[in-house]
């Protein structure tokens, strides 16, 4: 039987869909119920592998974890990762289909809707609700031409939408009334009820402006719901919260991280994040690498050469070199591993233009980009102390070179990675390896003499929970359940 469904859209982008949709499916997993995420169209270059062999998006891998289920590439079966200002990588149902420019893919997107509802129906057939995330602003009026990510799909099936506003950014009653006011009346009608997130303070003080959004929208206007303050502790999608502010741990140990252009997968920064002997600083465009690091990670990239070029042009290739001169340590992941090579050659044109790019020449190893993207769950030890690890890989280069013969860590009988001859520089493929406590407890002690004080995994589960009992408190999850409804074909 076909599960009931509700679609969760918002005024704008990080008005906190993705955490609230994570919440609702644990909560409603906590009373028994089958519950699944779907999210049509995606855009991040934060994304994880998942249990079919395929790619989704960062927010869909975590909500599947809030229903207690492997991530699956039905949950987000078109997912956009940039590679530069006007084009992107496109994936359908977990795979790669090649770049192209937004202006053609905006054109074409429509034809995809097929794709995006046989993925909705796989996921029904075996819940009883299935949460749907919508993307960026519902009010995009300007983008609603062979929509798929908000009200296209919505449309399609006749879905009840929850249109979700964050006060932190001020002018929330016109977000939430503005977006009834340009939107198409039948997109409209199928906004069952409006919601008011991210709030500080007395919510009694909130209470006129909550009847004049329903005196406006003729819809409830449910919450206030209080900030979540524990929202920094679950993996982030949204390249927008590496602009938010830094809550680094106090310790002596400082790791910092160039952000690159194209950053990409950078949760794999948040065990590490969360370590109270470890300080985490993302250095933005215009500022050196501080020179008093401990260890500088090169961070994966969607567009590996183009980011190496942005780095050189920050200077930040003179201050890694200083740095490794010091005696300091550099670690590569992805994009990172390869940077740090002597070459990356793209003979394809994969990322772009055809050509070589020379590395920062701190691994004597070398990287051809290839046409097949490996993507894989990796089960793995770190090569040092034999500890173990679980990651994945979500890559589309080899690399091979002397270096590589000291590996970084192994997978069954076969070598990962790359150690430098000194070994204070490292590279790796593998993402996701700090959440391993073991591990990551190894690394900061061969690194720095650190002592791993988190259980990274247990926390997740924590935090989900404590997010679920948040909405709990500050929603009536039963009424908003009677809002879902079983989808409708026009």
């Amino acid at each position: 039987m076909t599960a009931k469904s509700l679609m969760v859209m918002g005024t704008g982008s990080d008005v906190g869909k993705s955490l609230l949709v994570a919440g609702l499916c644990r909560a409603f997993a906590n009373r028994g119920l089958r519950v699944a995420p779907f999210k049509p169209q995606n855009m991040s270059n934060n994304a994880a592998v998942t249990a079919d062999g395929g790619e989704i998006g960062r927010a869909q891998a975590l909500q599947a974890r809030a229903c207690r289920l492997a991530p699956v590439t039905a949950m987000n079966p078109v997912l956009l990762k940039p590679e530069h200002e006007t084009g992107a990588q496109l994936i359908v149902r977990g795979q790669r289909v090649g770049s192209m420019p937004a202006r053609d893919y905006w054109k074409k997107r429509g034809e995809l809707l097929p794709d995006v509802v046989a993925a909705f129906d796989e996921l029904a057939a075996n819940a009883d609700l299935v949460i749907v995330e919508g993307a960026g602003s519902a009010s995009e009026v300007n983008l609603r031409h062979n929509d798929i990510a908000n009200f296209g799909f919505a449309r399609a099936l006749n879905l009840p939408v929850l249109l979700a506003g964050d006060i932190q950014r001020g002018g929330v009653i016109a977000a939430l009334v503005g977006t009834f006011a340009v939107i198409d009346p039948a997109d409209a009608a199928l906004i069952v009820a409006t919601l008011v997130n991210k709030f500080q303070g007395d919510p009694a003080l909130f209470e006129h402006g909550k009847r004049f959004i329903v005196e406006r929208t003729h819809v409830p206007c449910l919450g206030p719901i209080s900030f979540f303050a524990d929202a920094s502790k679950l993996p982030a999608e949204d390249v927008l919260a590496l602009d938010q502010p830094a809550q680094p741990g106090q310790g002596t140990y400082r790791i910092v991280v160039p952000r690159l252009p194209r950053i990409a997968n950078f949760d794999d920064l948040d065990p590490l994040r969360l370590e109270p002997s470890v300080s985490v600083e993302i250095v933005p465009p215009g500022s050196p690498l501080p020179r008093n690091a401990d260890l500088i990670i090169l961070p994966g990239s969607k567009a590996t050469r183009a980011d190496l070029e942005a780095l050189r042009r920050e200077g930040w290739d003179i201050d890694i070199a200083a740095h490794h001169r010091a005696g300091g340590r550099v670690l590569g992941i992805c994009g990172g591993y390869q940077m740090l090579g002597r070459t990356i050659a793209d003979p394809l044109g994969i990322e772009g233009t055809p050509g070589t790019s020379p590395g920062l020449g701190l691994l004597a190893v070398d990287t051809v980009l290839e046409e097949k993207k490996q993507l894989r769950v990796e089960h793995a030890h770190f090569a040092q102390t034999g500890d173990p690890l679980t990651g994945y890989h979500m890559h589309m280069g080899v690399t091979s070179g002397p270096d590589a013969e000291r590996a970084f860590a192994s997978i069954g009988n076969q070598p990962e990675g790359a150690i430098s001859a000194d070994r204070r520089v490292m590279g790796t493929y593998l993402h996701g390896l700090f959440a391993a406590d073991a591990f990551r407890r190894a690394f900061l002690g061969t690194a720095a003499g650190a002592a791993s004080a988190a259980a990274y995994e247990e926390g997740i589960e924590r935090t989900l929970d404590a997010l679920a009992a948040h909405l709990e408190t500050h929603l009536d999850l039963t009424a908003l359940l009677a809002m879902a409804r079983l989808p409708e074909r026009p």
